[in-house]
């Protein structure tokens, strides 16, 4: 509660809770120095959280390869009523193999076939969000008629992965639809999310790399017929506040010595989708890699770090075991310089800030960055409006029934 109200004093557009839905697939000696093993069901936290703030938005991710589409479709609704707009679904096809022995799979679901049941999915969650006219709950004391039954519309999917009758049995949501949020980085992630998402979390280390995919990604929302407006592109960005700019790399360097190699190398092999633990530690990344079902931008992104940087895999791990993205290390008015930097120069929309450590990271930046951004005129002082929405800037879908 307290983490969530201090990034509210902050003007934070919004708070985002992750959710795993298998323990993370790594050996024994790194998970157990891991903090994933336990985690809130994130629709229990978000809806206690929505009680004790007021502007701040409550994303997380909501599975399409493990879950149900009206599950989907009811909860988030459901958060978005009880936050008053300010709900937002982070789509996500689920890369850990593992979860799918949790869910009766034997084996994990195809990469590219996770996004096309992730692109169906989609449909049929704002076609179910769509079920009730905003006018449809006219409850008329006199008559006694609480809705409208000919605002009401049944949405009889019938597709490749799903037979969804409908309606939903919840009101139209706040927002119409709570925000969409996607993260791919995959030929098929950024498709779905030029076609689909609202706000995409990316996952890029320099700003020439951040130029790239936020030009791939509007370009690829124009092909689609979509304003490239209506996309919020926010790379993940660790930060590390310091008095000087000295102060704070020293900061980031007892970070990173703090981490274990037993989870370095779990890390690493994760993004890989192999195990890492077999190469020679002091010598290059092999280059036969092969492709595999995971996550196929965290593995580019591992190889692409090595070889661009001269690696080994031993200096690889220690990046991955602890941070590898975008990183912002400095005083506030560095920090500010560079964000400044980056959304000038088109690398970005806004951040996915990441902080090193609780409470004191959040507090730092809080306190001296957000003040920094806020007097260059770059950040907000107060909330634009009520809902998630209002505050990105992204318009309220309109029903498709009302359309037509």
């Amino acid at each position: 509660m307290r983490f969530a109200q201090k990034l509210e004093q902050g003007k934070f557009d919004a708070f985002f809770m992750a959710d795993h839905l298998a323990l993370l697939n790594k050996p024994k000696e790194a998970l157990q120095r891991s903090a994933t093993v336990t985690s809130f069901e994130p629709m229990t936290l978000l809806s206690a959280l929505a009680a004790v703030t007021k502007n701040i938005g409550l994303i997380t991710t909501g599975s399409t390869t493990y879950d149900a589409p009206y599950h989907v479709a009811r909860r988030f609704a459901s958060l978005d009523h009880i936050s008053g707009g300010r709900a937002a679904w982070n789509v996500v096809t689920t890369s850990n193999p593992d979860a799918s022995l949790n869910f009766g799979f034997d084996e994990q679901m195809e990469h590219d076939e996770r996004y096309r049941r992730a692109r169906e999915f989609y449909d049929v969650v704002t076609g179910l969000w769509d079920s009730f006219d905003d006018d449809a709950f006219i409850r008329d004391t006199d008559s006694g008629i609480y809705t409208d039954l000919e605002k009401l519309h049944t949405l009889n999917h019938h597709g490749e992965y799903f037979e969804v009758r409908g309606p939903l049995n919840i009101g139209r949501p706040i927002q119409g639809w709570p925000v969409i949020v996607q993260a791919g980085a995959s030929e098929a992630g950024r498709q779905l999310a030029a076609e689909a998402a609202e706000a995409i979390f990316a996952s890029v280390r320099t700003l020439k790399d951040g130029q790239a995919f936020y030009s791939d990604i509007k370009s690829r929302m124009v092909k689609v017929g979509r304003n490239p407006d209506h996309m919020k592109v926010l790379p993940g960005c660790l930060v590390v506040v310091g008095d000087t700019d000295e102060e704070a790399h020293q900061k980031r360097l007892l970070l990173d010595s703090k981490v274990h190699y037993e989870s370095a190398i779990a890390s690493l092999s994760i993004a890989l989708g192999v195990d890492a633990s077999k190469f020679d530690p002091d010598g290059p990344l092999p280059s036969d890699i092969p492709q595999t079902n995971t996550s196929h931008s965290g593995r580019e992104r591992a190889i692409n770090l090595a070889r661009e940087e001269n690696l080994s895999v031993r200096q690889l791990t220690g990046r991955f075991g602890g941070y590898s993205g975008l990183a912002m290390v400095g005083t506030a008015q560095t920090i500010a310089d560079q964000m400044e930097e980056w959304l000038l120069e088109r690398g970005c929309d806004g951040f996915n800030i990441m902080f090193p450590y609780l409470p004191m990271g959040l507090d730092d930046f809080v306190d001296q960055v957000v003040p920094e951004l806020q007097h260059r005129g770059i950040f907000r002082k107060e909330c634009e409006g009520q809902t998630l929405r209002e505050n990105l800037g992204l318009p309220r879908p309109v029903s498709r029934y009302a359309a037509s």
